[in-house]
């Protein structure tokens, strides 16, 4: 008796669109996650990329508890000396909503290609979808 395999061309793929309007980031990035990665699957393996599209609307509605809004700091670096730029979450949040919940849900994905190919299959509005 042998195992059944999945291939990719068995992969069958649905959409969900999640509203954020009033919802924790936290809470919102792991639901998110556990979609793109296909873990609630039956078919689930983890050396295939078997997760659904995730669409993500009223990014700008998103919430953090206690003292986040102030307290949480996004990092870059340019790579030049002097490059290190600091926004806190209340910043990023007026200026491009999106990024925020983009980051949170990237970094519970795992971090090597398999990883890249399911960031591709997120996509997160600011507003209502269009």
């Amino acid at each position: 008796m042998s195992t059944n395999k999945l291939s990719a061309k068995n992969i069958k793929r649905e959409t969900h669109v999640i509203d954020a309007s009033g919802k924790i980031l936290g809470r919102l990035a792991t639901e998110a996650a556990t979609i793109l990665m296909g873990k609630k699957k039956p078919e689930f393996v983890p050396y295939l990329d078997t997760g659904d599209f995730v669409v993500v609307t009223n990014a700008s509605k998103i919430k953090v508890t206690g003292k986040k809004a102030k307290d949480k700091v996004y990092t870059s670096h340019s790579g030049y000396p002097g490059g290190l730029r600091q926004e806190t979450f209340d910043k990023i949040i007026s200026r491009k909503p999106e990024y925020v919940i983009e980051h949170a849900i990237k970094g519970m994905l795992p971090h090597n290609r398999l990883g890249s190919k399911m960031v591709k299959k997120l996509k997160v509005f600011a507003g209502e979808a269009k």
